[in-house]
């Protein structure tokens, strides 16, 4: 009988993050035993050693860019290429796993993709996609998304890629061109879009349209909007929108090695909250 191969991966980008991915790493350890890969970028090579502290964790370089932003961006749209599983589960770093996900693995018996909604999912109100102000361009929203070129109408969603698993098939490929390709687009409109990837995320979908299942939000919560969710399933995924960082889980990653690594990180990490590319 062939032994499954499962694992996952995540991107560290720049210092800013790290903290967020020793974390990550703890919470993934707590409950799984998969591969986890680490498409990594702007981290000294001393540091490298303080994430193979967990078992089985694979480093490989993500696309170089001094824009830390930018880089983790170019880094999802690698996730298929980089990935050496046939089942990927890919979370963003700053995620605090709360359970297990093994259904998630099994879902991808079935489907090639599994995804969540965002929280605010239609794209008739994704101002968070363009520049200026919110209130003025909420009645343009889709207009501009089209004008410049993403296949997108009044019916498409948007997608939080902080959390996505997928299966290696042609269509997952043809799904990860088609995201490289809108992305460029983005990143060539940059006087009317943000340097974000959910609407080249989406438009992906759209074109490709993947046999896949839509998760509820108790796959990835972000903490940041409690407030808009209506709740009562067990939350297994919790994603720490800034400024709600996931070593607040201490209940799911406390161990003697995160309590030490916490103390001393304000010396030689910069403050996460504050990185300036956050805001290009």
């Amino acid at each position: 009988m062939k032994t499954e191969n499962r694992g996952f991966i995540t991107i560290l980008t720049g210092l800013y993050s790290f903290q967020d991915c020793i974390h990550f790493l703890a919470a993934i350890r707590k409950f799984h035993q998969e591969p986890i890969i680490i498409l990594i970028d702007q981290v000294p090579l001393f540091l490298y050693p303080l994430l193979k502290v967990f078992k089985n964790v694979i480093l490989k370089p993500a696309p170089a860019n001094k824009n830390t932003v930018l880089a983790s961006r170019q880094a999802k749209l690698a996730l298929y290429a980089a990935s050496e599983f046939d089942k990927t589960i890919y979370l963003d770093s700053d995620i605090c796993l709360l359970s297990d996900i093994n259904d998630v693995f099994e879902y991808l018996d079935e489907y090639d993709f599994l995804l969540t909604e965002d929280v605010q999912p239609s794209i008739l109100k994704a101002t968070n996609l363009l520049r200026g102000s919110q209130e003025e361009l909420l009645p343009n929203v889709l207009p501009i998304l089209q004008s410049v070129g993403l296949p997108l109408q009044a019916d498409s969603v948007q997608y939080n890629g902080g959390f996505m698993a997928f299966r290696k098939t042609e269509v997952t490929k043809g799904f990860f061109e088609e995201f490289k390709r809108y992305f460029e687009i983005i990143k060539n409109n940059q006087d009317k879009l943000l340097l974000k990837d959910q609407g080249a995320f989406a438009s992906a979908i759209a074109s490709v349209r993947p046999n896949m299942k839509i998760l509820p939000p108790t796959y990835n919560y972000l903490s940041k909007w409690e407030e808009d969710y209506d709740i009562q399933d067990k939350i297994k995924v919790l994603h720490c929108t800034y400024p709600y960082r996931p070593q607040y889980a201490k209940n799911i990653t406390r161990s003697l090695y995160t309590r030490v690594f916490d103390r001393f990180d304000k010396v030689f990490l910069p403050n996460q909250v504050t990185n300036p590319w956050r805001k290009k």
